[in-house]
């Protein structure tokens, strides 16, 4: 269970985001949504501790910040350097450094892992290329098995699906629903609208102020999305 209570965001004195305060109950794959410059990364920062804020988060009563152990985000992708010389295996191998000593060494296991995480996200014919080799959807694909190889319960998501081909999106959709079953609770800042009643199962409509949060079936609706979007929608 995540809550937030009363978390607010400034920029030289602009609120970003205004008093929001509710409770995420998991496993759920939620959608945050709302026009450009409503706070949809601004939020997920946030509650990651990645932007000064006042409020909190809490991840099962515990300051979410004490437990990232527990938590996996994937940024933009303009926000990550495609040149670094690193392979497609080696990159998905780092998710299992959150729960490694200084001085372990990954076991036979920790590989196994590695390998099935690429083989989900059907990549493991490319495990050994560089990463600038990729296209935009395999390499989503390969940040999405990195999330799988740290075992997160919750995981965040930062427009995974923006200027990604439709194989990819379908395998990372797929890749996340299997997550869900699995237990674990995914936020996903999302902008495409015609995709939400396939994808979500709870969506959260921001505009700096929350304007509606709960079941998509219950909150998607005309009347809200007005509210959030206005002139935009």
């Amino acid at each position: 269970m995540i809550q937030i209570e009363h978390l607010s965001v400034a920029y030289q004195q602009t609120l970003a985001l205004e008093d929001l305060s509710l409770t995420i109950q998991g496993p759920t794959i939620l959608g945050i949504l709302g026009p450009n410059g409503a706070g949809k990364s601004t939020l997920i920062k946030a509650m990651l501790g990645l932007l000064p804020h006042s409020g909190k988060v809490l991840l099962d009563q515990k300051d979410l910040g004490q437990v990232l152990q527990r938590v996996a985000y994937v940024e933009q992708k303009t926000a990550i350097d495609f040149h670094f010389p690193i392979t497609v295996r080696e990159c998905v191998s780092l998710g299992l450094y959150p729960h490694l000593s200084i001085f372990k060494r990954k076991s036979k296991e920790d590989l196994q892992k590695v390998e099935d995480a690429l083989k989900l996200v059907n990549l493991l014919d490319l495990a050994d290329r560089q990463i600038g080799q990729l296209s935009g959807g395999q390499f989503q694909r390969v940040l999405i098995a990195r999330c799988l190889v740290q075992e997160a319960e919750v995981i965040f998501l930062d427009e995974p699906f923006a200027g990604i081909d439709s194989v990819s999106e379908d395998i990372i959709m797929q890749t996340l629903q299997t997550l869900k079953k699995e237990g674990k609770t995914i936020l996903i800042v999302h902008h495409d609208l015609s995709k939400v009643p396939a994808y979500f199962d709870q969506v959260l409509l921001l505009h700096r102020k929350l304007i509606a949060f709960g079941k998509t079936e219950e909150t998607f609706t005309k009347e809200n999305l007005h509210a959030a979007y206005g002139h935009e929608l």
